[in-house]
């Protein structure tokens, strides 16, 4: 079998060690300096992170979108509230994050609760946004059948006209959405698929920490 083929594709992880001594008691600070390394490294999407939620036939279903807030409730990202994921949402409120470093040989998951953002938090953030993709929040429904490209882009240029000199608000059907973690894991890759994995898990409103075999 040629070296090029999926059994072949494989690398040496050589992370540093993640280890209990000097680790925070609460699972935010380490998420928070990671996060920011991240940032420091560069990396490409350092805030792109896999949502995956249950169907209604309890199916997993999973997509990327992008991290935009992190405070001590939990982490935070804006999506079309009538989308796939939004109505998967609204049945089942629960919700796993997941973010991978590559490049530091590093991953995050978060799983928790879901709650929706203040209308207000969903406002200060839609106005931040370029007006190109303000206008888009208008112009998708998100995750429904479409006939073709065409029809996209004319409703892209109906909204140009309907809100031509004028600030575009935010759409009621689109804004944030709140993960209140109650168990997030690190990832550290090391040699020899002998990776660093510890977890924390809230109980009774106390963090436990504990590390898990690779």
């Amino acid at each position: 079998m040629p070296k090029t083929s999926i059994p072949h594709l494989r690398r040496e992880y050589r992370g540093r060690p993640l280890l209990e001594k000097g680790l925070p008691a609460r699972p935010l600070p380490l998420f928070e300096k990671w996060f920011a390394e991240a940032v420091k490294a560069r990396l490409l999407d350092a805030n792109a992170c896999t949502v995956s939620t249950l169907t209604a036939s309890s199916r997993p279903a999973s997509r990327t979108v992008l991290l935009k807030g992190v405070d001590a409730q939990g982490l935070s990202f804006f999506t079309n509230y009538e989308s796939q994921k939004g109505r998967e949402l609204a049945r089942r409120p629960y919700a796993s994050l997941l973010l991978l470093w590559r490049e530091l040989f590093r991953q995050v998951r978060v799983d928790g609760r879901v709650v929706k953002v203040s209308a207000a938090e969903s406002d200060a953030y839609f106005k931040t946004r370029p007006r190109g993709s303000q206008l888009g929040a208008w112009a998708s429904d998100q995750s429904r059948a479409i006939p073709d490209r065409a029809h996209l882009e004319a409703r892209l240029k109906y909204f140009e006209r309907e809100f031509k000199g004028m600030a575009v608000p935010r759409p009621p059907h689109w804004g944030g959405y709140r993960v209140l973690p109650d168990l997030v894991e690190f990832w550290q890759g090391r040699e020899n698929r002998l990776h660093d994995r510890v977890r924390y898990k809230l109980a009774r409103g106390r963090w436990k920490r504990e590390r898990l075999s690779p």
